[in-house]
Formats: structure tokens, sequence, C-alpha cells
């Protein structure tokens, strides 16, 4: 999909902010197939092969609470890390300080540890760091250090009740998107959907990141983002597609090409936009405030948007293509297409060489454009209904 000759080429900005087709998406969508199949095959093997991080919410574990407070001045959750790690021989699974500035406790997790460790931890936590429980006489106790046991069934509740969801949320979409627009692009929809929750997943196995309740949250808030910049681009492309049957100037693939590129600069807007909050809670969350569960909620949102804003445009309306031209009419009218395409090269090549040639084609081609403008502008205004005739009455009887 080339331009024209004798176009005018224009740089890479202009392109994205006028949206003409300039950037042939649905043409190489043969490379997009095998880009995300060689990512999501990478992905489900690292998921099958090394497995994920899980956290203390799914494996079980010791939680201990302290204050932040201590004779020698503020705890800092890297002085608790490392009294852990002396006593231990190994780092904490996590070291997080929760709660507002006036009741914060800092909150050690770890391994299941026994009896012994327990009390021998909690003896070098307050032999070094002196807590002061809140609320006390200011001086240090041991019973400002609590501890608790972590149960792993509460991590695979969390991830039933997710799976649930996450299987009615993709019921819902299909039934509504094959109502609202049609059984190919739910299909589409549904394909993409399902791989952005496979190279989101398979990012984090691969990494590393820790699962935890948190991952899981955001695993789920991801869809609907997903699934709203697909929903932008589909109904573009029905729009451009609207009574192209019967018209004989541009393919399904060409039309769908044109949607993609009139709609690329407002995914590339919404991306950022949505983006930006979700660093904002990653940079403050984490670096300034340093919670943990601000770090994993963050994480999953900015791999899932990024890769769904990716997906929406480089798989799904490919997708779709593929699929609507497996019907014979949309085959039918793309031989129409290339017909009069080569009708018109031959018509040019003899008007080069001075022979008198019928240009009626070039005739119908200009109808052709003003139905399609036409079709667009009715599709883009609300429908309205006739407002009834006021006017003043005049004071007279109708006989």
């Amino acid at each position: 999909m080339s331009a024209p000759a004798g176009e005018k080429r224009h740089g890479v900005f202009h392109n994205l902010y006028v949206g003409t087709g300039a950037f042939d998406i649905i043409g190489k969508r043969k490379r997009w197939y095998v880009t995300f199949a060689i990512i999501a095959l990478i992905c489900i093997g690292s998921m099958g092969i090394k497995g994920f991080e899980l956290g203390i919410d799914f494996t079980g574990g010791t939680q201990i609470q302290l204050p932040v407070s201590g004779q020698a001045g503020a705890i800092s959750t890297d002085q608790v890390g490392e009294v852990y790690k002396q006593v231990m021989g190994h780092e904490p699974a996590q070291v997080q300080t929760v709660g507002s500035a006036n009741s914060a406790t800092i909150q050690l997790r770890s391994v299941p540890l026994n009896t012994p460790d327990l009390l021998k931890l909690k003896a070098a936590l307050f032999d070094k760091l002196k807590p002061i429980p809140q609320g006390g006489n200011g001086q240090p106790s041991e019973k400002a250090i609590s501890d608790s046991a972590v149960s792993a069934s509460w991590g695979g509740e969390i991830s039933q009740q997710a799976l649930i969801a996450l299987l009615v949320f993709l019921v819902l979409v299909t039934i509504f998107l094959t109502f609202y627009f049609e059984r190919s692009m739910a299909i589409a929809a549904v394909v993409s959907l399902f791989n952005d929750l496979i190279i989101t997943a398979g990012v984090y196995s691969l990494i590393g990141f820790e699962v935890t309740p948190a991952t899981v949250i955001g695993f789920l808030t991801i869809l609907g983002f997903s699934l709203y910049d697909t929903v932008v681009v589909f109904d573009k492309v029905r729009e451009n597609t609207r009574g192209l049957l019967g018209l004989t100037r541009r393919t399904y693939a060409e039309a769908a090409n044109l949607a993609v590129n009139q709609t690329l600069m407002r995914s590339i807007n919404t991306s950022l936009i949505a983006l930006l909050p979700v660093l904002g809670l990653l940079v403050v969350g984490v670096v300034l405030l340093g919670v943990g569960t601000l770090q994993d909620l963050a994480l999953i949102q900015l791999t899932g948007m990024l890769v769904g804003a990716v997906s929406s445009i480089c798989l799904a309306t490919p997708l779709v293509v593929d699929l609507k031209m497996r019907d014979p009419k949309y085959r039918q009218q793309a031989e129409r297409v290339a017909q009069r395409r080569a009708n018109l090269a031959r018509k040019a090549e003899l008007a080069e060489a001075g022979e008198d040639v019928d240009l009626s084609d070039d005739d119908a081609l200009a109808a052709e454009l003003r139905r399609e403008k036409a079709m667009a502008a009715a599709a883009s205004t609300p429908s309205r209904t006739p407002k009834a005739r006021s006017g003043r009455p005049t004071g007279k009887k109708r006989r």
C-alpha cells in the first residue's frame, strides 16, 4: 500500500497526525503474527519451565510487625532487613512500611519459621533496634514486636475468584462484541485479550517479579484497558467498511488499514495518558514511600497496558481482516478492486502513448468517492427527530 506516484511524502509525525494510511500495518500482518507468536511461545515456555515467584500469600510464611520508632530514632526497612539477614542467613521475602504516618509499622514477611528461629529473630530485632510501642511510656519493649502465621489458602482463594471473574468477563465480552460488532471482531478481540494475558504473565515469569494478591488484582484491571483500545479501532473499521461490498475504491484490508492509521494517534495518546498515573504510582509509591503493594499493582498495569495498546493495533485488526477475507463476498470485492485498478493502469498507458481512451471509469470512481463520504458522514452524524413546527397563535379559528 505504497503512496501513489507524485504524492508528496511527509514525515512520520505528520502521517501520525493526519492518519492518511501511510503506515502499512495490515499489509505486514504476517510479520506481526510471527512476532507475537514467538513472544507468546517464549512466555509460555518460561511459565512452564521457570514458573512464578510466588509471594508468601500463596506459599504461606511468617509475618512480623514492629513500630517504626526506636530508642535511637526512626527504624528503617533496611535496618530490619539487615537484622533478618544476619540471623537467618538469607534475604526476607518482603519488608515494607504500612499504615499512616501516625500509626506506621514495619512489616517483615519471610518463609515459615519454626519457634526457635522466630524467638531468635525477635530477640535480635529488639536488641539491635529497641522498638518503642505506640501509646506506651516511651520505653523499648519486646511486646512491640508481634508475629503471625500467613496461610497459603488465602492466596489460593484470591486466585480462584480471579479466575472465575476472568471467565465471566470473557463470556460477557464475547457476547457484547458479537451483538455490537460482528462475530469476526469478537473472535479477534478475545484472541488479542488472551495474547495480552499470556505475555503479561510471561514477563512476570521471565523477570522474576513476585506474584502477590495485588498482582492478581492488577492482572484483572488491564483487561478493560486492552479491550477499550480494541473497541475504538474496531468502531473505525466498521465505519470505513460500511457499504464496502458495493464499492471498488479499496479492499477490506485497505479500509481496515486506513482505520488503524486514523486511530493510531488516539491510541498512542490514550496509552500515554493512562501510563502517566501508573508511572506516578510506581515512582511515588515505591521510590518515595517504599510500599511494596503499590509496586506489584503498578508493575502489572504498566506491562499490561503497553502490551494491550500494541496488540489492539497490530494483532486484533489484522485478525479481523483475515477472518473477513474468508468470506467469498469480500474476496470477490477485492478482485473487482484489482480489476478496476488494472483497467485504469492500462488506460493510463494508452493515454501516455497518445491514444484516445474512455475515462468513464474515473467518473464512476468519483461517484463512489462521493457515496463513500456520504455514508461516512451519515455514520458520524447522530439521527435527530424533526422538531414540531412552532408558530404564534393567530387567534383565528380554522373552518
